[in-house]
């Protein structure tokens, strides 16, 4: 077994929010102390620890996709040896305290998260997964109970099961939900019709010499189906977890078995064989290691992305972008169910995306174009929002400010990954009072405040220390906790909506698209909502 390492350096995300309102009908959103980017961690004068990040994985989906994993230089990580990660183990199950069902638990959901931030379940659903006698088996089987619950249909080849009790209970765990066991005779000889996907959970780092029957037979089965990667055909992917069986767990494929899987799962830290291992996915799995355990054996592992059981190690593979395309999972939006109001209908979708736990739910494609039609769009973040329309606050003296000033027209677009969900809002747009932008500006950190009266937003500046140091001036300047004066050329805008259109993903491309436009009837303005073909 093996436990899963960490880096020492825990990643904490610093948020400061404030709330506030526009008037006592509207809603209110949260302010975020700052807007992140993903590149590498910075120490806070605080002392905490904090990613600055964006997404890519986003994030960490599924859809929170969660994804996204941080790539690190294969040479930069750390590799263990054979004796190295069995001494792992007898600290953490030793005076660690931890217990082999523990960690074996961890070790199963960080290799079913991996394949899931690769192979999606609506490509690659038929699993199977052939455990060995060891713990690394007993991997597999936890893998096939979190990809169950996944939405993936895994059968099991568990030849020679262990008589212990925690084996006993994976077992009956995986019965329980209908999970078939295949015999090895039972197996077709040809592996490449009956799965998408074939789990290597046979041996881990404690195993030495050649792989004995039934397993050899079945390495080679794995091995055969090199014929398919090498004819471009369609194939089944095969998925190592933490050794590639048959593998010296140090010098790798020693015997020239040609066996080479498409994904491995390092466990605990990579051993040292998978530096021989040159195939496109490469994932560290679970996420925990005590400090000790770092300083003793001087580790270097890359950070998880957000909540992630599993990180990419190196660079993706190369991919067809032409050949990038989701194949949409989602309820039917229908005309009978919607709100009658654009503005109820945003509010239910806005506040799912809040429930969904999506990163910035607010954040909002705002675009603008001059007199002359020449378009511009960048990220916003929403401000609050009622009958009266959407409110950003921005610098006056920004390009999207010049193009309003010139063009008082704009499009809003949100995008929530998570949902499958898109909404685009069209409209007229005027500055918000000076007493409501006053009022937001002071709900708003101290160092958010500072950072609207140093930057001269879209002006060309010499540099990054010209705002540092200017920031600092005024960091020193207010440093009493006196009141921070809002600068006149900073303030806020309302879009007044003249058209909404909610866009929710479908399979085959057939995505549900309602525009809701103004109309008149009998004197009173009412929306009307149409079905537009996607």
């Amino acid at each position: 077994m093996r436990p899963f390492m960490r880096t020492a350096l825990s990643m904490s995300r610093l948020i400061s929010a404030h709330s506030f309102h526009l008037k006592s009908n509207s809603i209110p959103i949260i302010s975020h102390s700052s807007r992140s980017l993903r590149i590498p961690l910075f120490k806070l004068p605080q002392g905490v620890y904090r990613p600055n990040s964006s997404s890519e994985f986003r994030w960490f989906c599924s859809k929170s996709r969660i994804a996204a994993a941080t790539m690190q230089n294969r040479e930069s990580i750390s590799y263990l040896t054979q004796k190295e990660a069995a001494e792992v183990d007898e600290i953490l199950m030793g005076p660690l305290g931890f217990s082999v069902d523990q960690l074996m638990e961890l070790a199963g959901l960080s290799v079913a998260t991996s394949i899931a931030e690769v192979y999606k379940v609506d490509e690659y659903k038929r699993v199977l997964v052939i455990c060995g006698p060891g713990n690394n088996g007993g991997d597999g089987l936890v893998a096939a109970r979190h990809l169950f619950h996944f939405g993936y249909n895994p059968s099991i080849c568990y030849p020679k099961r262990t008589p212990k009790p925690l084996y006993a209970g994976l077992v009956t765990q995986l019965e329980s939900l209908s999970v078939p066991f295949v015999s090895v005779e039972d197996l077709p000889s040809d592996l490449s019709k009956d799965f998408d996907i074939i789990i290597d959970a046979i041996f881990g780092f404690s195993f030495h010499g050649a792989p004995r029957p039934p397993f050899n037979d079945l390495i080679q089965r794995l091995v055969s189906l090199n014929e398919y990667k090498e004819a471009k055909q369609r194939f089944p992917v095969v998925v190592s977890v933490d050794i590639p069986s048959g593998w010296h767990v140090e010098e790798g494929d020693i015997s020239d078995s040609s066996f080479k899987p498409d994904m491995l799962v390092s466990l605990t830290a990579p051993k040292l064989c998978a530096k021989r291992f040159h195939g496109p996915h490469h994932f560290l799995g679970g996420r925990f290691v005590p400090p000790s355990i770092v300083s003793k054996f001087n580790l270097h592992l890359p950070p998880y992305p957000g909540t992630a059981m599993c990180v990419r190690i190196g660079k993706p593979p190369h991919v067809d972008i032409a050949a990038l395309r989701e194949n949409y999972i989602s309820p039917e939006f229908v005309e009978d169910n919607v709100e009658a109001d654009p503005i109820h209908q945003f509010r239910k979708w806005f506040d799912e995306a809040i429930a969904a736990n999506l990163r910035e739910p607010n954040a909002m494609s705002l675009s603008t174009a001059t007199s002359d039609g020449k378009p511009s769009s960048r990220m916003v973040l929403l401000k609050g929002f009622d009958e009266d329309g959407f409110v950003w606050y921005t610098n006056y003296g920004s390009q999207k400010a010049h193009d309003l000033a010139e063009n008082p027209r704009a499009s809003l677009l949100f995008f929530w990954d998570g949902l499958n969900r898109q909404v685009r809002v069209e409209g007229t747009v005027q500055k918000v009072s000076e007493e409501e932008s006053e009022q937001y500006f002071h709900s708003r950190p101290r160092g958010s405040q500072l950072g609207a009266i140093v930057s001269p937003q879209s002006s060309v500046v010499p540099g990054r220390h010209f705002l540092i140091d200017k920031f600092k001036e005024l960091e020193d300047r207010y440093s009493n906790g006196s009141l921070i004066p809002k600068p006149k050329y900073w303030g806020g805008y309302r879009l007044k909506p003249e058209a909404f259109e909610f866009w929710q993903g479908q399979p085959s491309r057939l995505h549900d698209r309602l525009r809701y436009s103004p109309c008149e009837i009998e004197g009173k303005k009412v929306w009307k909502v149409e079905r537009l073909a996607p």
